[in-house]
């Protein structure tokens, strides 16, 4: 494991910055590997962890990726930089519901603000090529999902409804088989079907 790597999990970890599981960064870099995935959207960047992982999994992968955290950014940059991924990697300041974007991608990792999964699926799936990917993290959100009677907050109890919705929405969308994770914190794979 690169140092450089390790100091990203350890900064995220003390400045409370969520950012994928283990399990499920290295299930997502696995698939991207067996699927010889090249061109990748990421709806959420926080510090650029994620996309830097996906990034290494080959030279030739090209990952846009969306922050709308100014401080969050900066440090994506400085991250990426630093492991000498700039060419790979393309960093946007800016809300994912605000940006549009002309390039078509095998895969969309959608890993932001949780109210927004419908909404971001629906904005970018215009952005996915034929039986492209899209891949939603944060399924089980940390167990709230299966054990409701921890939720203290009215907020949190909003959120894990939300999730729930999108977890419906994907299950009732026809133009999409997908199947869910329950690896890391819970991952959604919906494949676009061929017409």
């Amino acid at each position: 494991m690169d140092n450089r790597i390790i100091e990203i999990e350890k900064y995220a970890k003390e400045n409370n910055i969520p950012i994928m599981q283990k399990k499920g960064i290295n299930y997502l870099c696995n698939f991207i590997k067996k699927n010889n995935i090249k061109n990748i959207l990421e709806i959420g960047s926080a510090i650029g962890y994620s996309s830097i992982k996906m990034a290494l999994v080959d030279k030739d992968i090209k990952i846009t990726t969306i922050e709308k955290d100014n401080e969050r950014y900066l440090e994506a940059l400085k991250n990426i930089k630093n492991m000498d991924l700039e060419k790979q990697i393309t960093l946007i300041l800016g809300d994912a519901l605000n940006i549009n974007l002309k390039d078509k991608y095998d895969l969309i990792f959608i890993d932001a603000a949780k109210a927004q999964y419908i909404r971001f699926f629906k904005k970018y799936e215009v952005n996915l090529k034929e039986n492209g990917y899209f891949f939603s993290d944060n399924m089980d959100f940390h167990g709230f999902r299966e054990n409701k009677d921890l939720i203290k907050s009215k907020n949190l109890r909003q959120l894990v409804g939300k999730i729930e919705k999108f977890i419906i929405f994907l299950k009732e969308n026809d133009k999409y088989e997908t199947k869910f994770l329950k690896t890391g914190d819970g991952i959604a794979i919906s494949k676009k079907k061929g017409d």
